[in-house]
């Protein structure tokens, strides 16, 4: 295995600082990706794993003024390795978050939820009433859109592979304020035709998946209308009939959290107003922490083993 559970002497801290005891750390695909090497980041090695986790301060170098013991922070940057019970970070690569809420949904908060809200945001302007379609909608992302999008007034359509236990999930998205839920299949039947008789056509379009899966999605959107590619799980291209383009003028992006954290270095501003509205949404529990499995630490192995597994429902979230 590519893993093991080491103890390892802290760091010494630097003036710039911050001692940090970790509380809760998600594994994300992405996670997994990194360790597989096929992700667009790679870590020297030895490293620890995990991009996304909330942790609190113990400690603080003298130079450190913006935080304080008993604080809670979550990575600022990718790659922070949050697999971990106690760690020092420099100041700069830790991001404070308010500890009134759950531990579930601070751990949760800094790639899902955030993802979520870019591509609500930055790609088409949306208004109280309009629809986006997405697939994989039962992910952390996609369970992320549709209680952000139902809080804007946005009407979500979402697609999910079909499976054994199809009305529980569909049940499951529903009450997270999903306004529709089809299945692949269904993309392709004359009845999604119905849907749209009591909601617009969207005019974006979320793909987490490539393939099959997001041709039929986008014979759904508006002419103009915009999809926007963040992961690849169907491991295949996205197709697109020249028709598409030709007549419906549709335009393909793509968006990767890690970039536009990049992007907006320099422009706090954007950061912190995306945390606050995010934060404002979960204490009026209008946003909430994807369906999650608690595992200790040292069941690290069950927890990676579950991660990879199909039809996984359920995000495992190591306790620290």
């Amino acid at each position: 295995s590519l893993f093991r559970l080491k103890d390892l002497e802290v760091a010494k801290l630097g003036d710039s600082d911050v001692h940090v005891k970790m509380l809760a750390a998600p594994i994300n695909p992405a996670d997994i990706n990194m360790i597989q090497g096929t992700y667009a980041i790679l870590s020297p090695l030895p490293a620890v794993g995990g991009n996304e986790g909330v942790g609190e301060v113990l400690e603080v170098g003298r130079r450190v003024a913006a935080l304080k013991p008993g604080d809670w922070v979550i990575p600022a940057t990718t790659g922070l390795g949050t697999w971990r019970t106690q760690g020092v970070f420099p100041e700069e690569t830790l991001l404070k978050v308010p500890s009134d809420i759950p531990v579930l949904c601070a751990a949760t908060l800094s790639v899902n939820p955030c993802t979520a809200y870019r591509m609500l945001t930055d790609f088409e302007t949306l208004a109280p009433g309009d629809s986006v379609i997405q697939n994989a909608a039962n992910s952390g992302v996609g369970q992320a859109v549709i209680q952000i999008a139902k809080a804007s007034g946005i009407k979500t359509i979402n697609v999910v592979r079909d499976r054994p236990d199809l009305s529980k999930l569909v049940e499951r998205l529903m009450a997270l304020g999903a306004d529709h839920v089809v299945t692949e299949e269904m993309l392709r039947k004359p009845e999604m035709k119905d849907i749209f008789k009591s909601i617009p056509k969207p005019r974006l379009a979320l793909n987490c998946v490539g393939g099959k899966s997001t041709t039929e999605m986008l014979r759904h959107l508006q002419p103009k209308g915009t999809v926007v590619t963040y992961g690849g799980m169907a491991k295949q291209p996205v197709m697109v009939p020249v028709s598409v383009f030709i007549f419906r003028d549709l335009r393909l992006r793509g968006f990767w959290m890690t970039q536009w954290k990049k992007d907006h270095a320099q422009d706090q501003e954007s950061l912190t107003s995306m945390m606050d509205t995010l934060c404002q949404l979960i204490r009026r529990g209008q946003l909430t922490a994807p369906a999650c499995t608690e595992v200790p630490l040292q069941d690290y192995k069950a927890a990676l083993e579950a991660s990879m597994k199909p039809f996984t429902s359920s995000k495992q979230i190591l306790l620290l």
